[in-house]
């Protein structure tokens, strides 16, 4: 039974250059994600991702409540940055990312179907009202110890480590397989923070291969 394995949060094309909501230089995820992909493979670990999965009314989208993006407000009672329309269910902005070596992937998981709420976590939405199959899946498998990197570090990744560290899994993050939207220039960093305050052990690619073991 695996007992680790390599979650790759929602890198798709919407969230790198030319998409809805691209994050700068979020393209350059791609390359850890496949190097981490390979060195789990050597090693027998499941890899798994995550997709932002919208219906094109979702609730999180600017153009759903007539306000310019990026403004703040309420959905569903809870604090809400309202956002360009992106990773719309069934379209090419939803897809993963083209140079992602898609093949690798053992299973992926849909988050933010429900248009009343967003889902930032992999896996919760954000008012820990429903759970995606993440979780099952995991345990199902035996994995007590994750690898997580992926888009947003100040959004969809710090709320999936932070899920996962609630849920007792032991959690790593290869920080330079994140990129973050920075609304503020400092939100990514401050994820990083909030996310190794949580219990999470923060590396790069190279420490982790350093300390783990080259392919």
């Amino acid at each position: 039974m695996t007992q680790r394995a390599l979650l790759l949060v929602d890198i798709q094309n919407d969230f790198c250059a030319g998409g809805a909501l691209a994050v700068a230089d979020g393209d350059s995820t791609v390359d850890v994600a496949n190097a981490m992909m390979a060195w789990c493979g050597a090693r027998g670990d499941a890899v798994v991702a995550s997709l932002d999965w919208h219906p094109a009314d979702h609730g999180s989208f600017a153009s759903q409540h007539s306000v310019p993006p990026f403004s703040q407000g309420k959905l569903d009672g809870l604090a809400q940055t309202f956002w360009p329309d992106h990773c719309v269910q069934n379209s090419a902005g939803a897809e993963l990312h083209p140079l992602l070596r898609q093949q690798a992937i053992d299973a992926v998981f849909h988050k933010g179907e429900n248009p009343l709420l967003d889902s930032y976590s992999a896996f919760f939405d954000n008012g820990h009202r429903q759970k995606t199959s993440l979780d099952g899946w995991l345990r199902q498998h035996g994995v007590s110890e994750l690898i997580v990197l992926g888009l947003a570090t100040d959004y969809c990744v710090k709320f999936t480590v932070l899920d996962a560290l609630q849920l007792g899994y032991q959690v790593n993050v290869i920080t330079d397989g994140c990129r973050g939207v920075n609304l503020d220039p400092q939100d990514s960093p401050q994820a990083f923070m909030a996310m190794a305050a949580a219990g999470a052990t923060l590396y790069t690619l190279a420490d982790w291969q350093e300390t783990q073991g080259e392919l």
